[in-house]
């Protein structure tokens, strides 16, 4: 369960991402990693989440931020492949 701090960060993250970053991302880095600083409207582009993360980290240490993958619904997927 998370915090009702991050929940803000992540209601607050999502909704820049709707406005202001989906249509620009979708079309040009589909499946890559974005994370997103609300305060500052800050966002990290990474080919892996650690990437994306660990950029919003060095440049806001002290700092929430959420992470989503770009044209999905989830940052991960975590399962079983039938094989």
């Amino acid at each position: 369960m998370l915090s009702e701090d991050a929940q803000a960060v992540a209601e607050k993250a999502k909704r820049i991402y709707e406005a202001e970053l989906r249509e620009r991302l979708e079309s040009s880095d589909h499946g890559r990693f974005v994370c997103i600083e609300p305060e500052s409207g800050d966002f990290f582009l990474g080919d892996s989440l650690d990437r994306a993360v660990n950029q919003a980290i060095d440049a806001h240490p002290d700092r929430l931020t959420h992470t989503l993958r770009i044209g999905h619904s989830a940052a991960l997927h975590i399962g079983v492949a039938d094989r």
